[in-house]
């Protein structure tokens, strides 16, 4: 569903929840012409964003819950920028006590997409529209445009897409990063699915880094050159481009920060959501899954020190010539790249069958292309790959995507030995590797752990032979005693 991108002029938004992120998005709808209505439950909290509002005739700060509803006009929308879990229900029973029917709630925090099914379905059955919104951009797209992922009810979503297309990022055509993505949890499916691929591309980022650092001894403005160089090509990205800056940055000593920063990664959790998502709905999610492994084991910090202690290892410098290494790391960070959104974008196919979503997985990809932490120029190749072909069974089947793993996948595989003859792990680089050739593989060997599964569980097997979907069970025990006896 398309959204126009320009509010009613008696538009009124109800804002409950006034952190960074909340905040930013009033301000947002403000500069849009949007009237706000704001309450937070933190005295101190409305007190600072009450100074803006004392100088905005269009920007107004309410004392409690009761106050912010009766100052907005039937139907209202109340958008919840709160912390995920029992904050968005206990927020949610404290509306309902004195919203009306046909009111509608918004959730634009990073709930989780079945806790988001649940309360749209409780909601509704109180006469209560209910939109579960994704937003990704971090604080500065929050204020200045994100890219915005709502699922829940389509009637509903009409009726505030023009206020919510102002507030959103423009892809490079002009379009807002917005659209309607399906039914319930379908939008917060989406942003969990997005911040899983951003795991996965920060730790092959991370991964490459380490071996420039390690493999290759160059220093913080070297590689802040190469990142800014490769920001020029296919790989041009905001991870891309920030690493850079990064890479640039000096400290008050005038040594690079990067190097003063504890290699121990954090987590919110939405990493871990997806992969066990992806195990969940039989989605082969591989990359994120090691990159959510690699986060915890950068924070295993003294275990790893000890470690090192303990265990010697090969010399992780290599000879190689540099150029060549570097041009070698940029295809396997391509071709990488490639594998974990095509295993993201098939998570998405998966969830909508599962589910019963009306989730266009084009129109999921042409809205991460800006105003997220994952928008790049890749993202304009995905889309117009699934607006040629919207059966694609994966993204790998898509002609420009499987040419360029195969111009890529020869410097991807030395990326990856070269990286394990000399000790530097790179998880998510041979994931993304594995995963490309068993997918290129006509036949793998899981045959033999079918065979395996019928002896010790009689769990039967297809045969090559036979028709797909005809099950046989061998007494595979009753032919080894058979060979035995004739062997005595």
């Amino acid at each position: 569903m398309s959204a126009s991108s320009t509010p009613p002029a008696d538009a009124t938004l109800g804002v409950v929840g006034l952190g960074v992120m909340g905040r930013n998005l009033a301000l947002n709808a403000r500069d849009h012409g949007v009237r706000v209505v704001a309450y937070d439950a933190y005295a101190e909290v409305r007190d600072s964003f009450e100074q803006h509002a004392q100088a905005d005739a269009q920007l107004h700060v309410a004392p409690d819950v009761a106050s912010l509803v009766d100052a907005l006009p039937a139907p209202r929308t109340i958008l919840l920028m709160v912390k995920a879990g029992d904050v968005v229900d206990d927020t949610i029973a404290m509306l309902m006590e004195h919203l009306d029917e046909g009111d509608l709630v918004i959730d634009g925090g990073n709930s989780h997409y079945l806790d988001t099914r649940r309360r749209a379905e409780t909601l509704a059955e109180r006469g209560f529209a209910f939109l579960g919104v994704g937003v990704s951009g971090g604080e500065e797209g929050a204020r200045h445009g994100p890219s915005l992922m709502p699922g829940g009810d389509q009637e509903a979503y009409a009726r505030v897409a023009p206020m919510l297309a102002s507030m959103a990022a423009r892809a490079p055509d002009g379009a807002p990063c917005i659209a309607w993505l399906g039914e319930d949890g379908a939008g917060h499916f989406v942003k969990m699915v997005h911040n899983g691929i951003e795991y996965a591309d920060m730790q092959m980022i991370a991964e490459v880094y380490d071996v420039m650092r390690r493999g290759l001894a160059l220093d913080a403005e070297a590689m802040s050159a190469t990142f800014a160089r490769w920001n020029e090509g296919p790989l041009e990205s905001y991870l891309i481009r920030i690493t850079s800056d990064i890479l640039a940055t000096r400290d008050a000593t005038g040594e690079p920060l990067v190097d003063d920063v504890l290699d121990a990664a954090g987590e919110k959790g939405t990493g871990r959501w997806t992969a066990v998502s992806a195990f969940e709905l039989g989605a082969p999610f591989t990359v994120v899954a090691e990159a959510v492994a690699a986060r915890s084991v950068s924070a295993r910090v003294e275990q790893r020190a000890a470690a090192a202690q303990l265990f010697t290892g090969p010399e992780t410098h290599t000879n190689d010539d540099a150029e060549a290494v570097i041009a070698d790391l940029h295809d396997a960070l391509y071709g990488s790249k490639i594998v974990a959104y095509a295993q993201g974008l098939e998570m998405l196919a998966r969830a909508a069958e599962a589910y019963g979503w009306s989730l266009d997985v084009a129109a999921a990809a042409s809205i991460w292309r800006g105003g997220c932490i994952i928008r790049s120029r890749f993202l304009d190749d995905i889309t117009a790959a699934y607006r040629t072909d919207p059966s694609l069974p994966s993204l790998l089947h898509a002609p420009f995507f499987a040419d360029a793993l195969q111009r890529v996948q020869a410097g991807w595989r030395r990326t990856v030995a070269r990286a394990v003859e000399h000790g530097v792990a790179v998880p998510t680089l041979s994931a993304a590797l594995a995963y490309f050739d068993g997918y290129r593989t006509a036949r793998g060997p899981a045959n033999l752990i079918q065979a395996q599964r019928d002896y010790f569980g009689a769990h039967t097997f297809e045969r090559v032979s036979g028709a797909r979907g005809d099950f046989e069970h061998f007494d595979w025990l009753g032919a080894v005693r058979e060979r035995d006896e004739g062997a005595s």
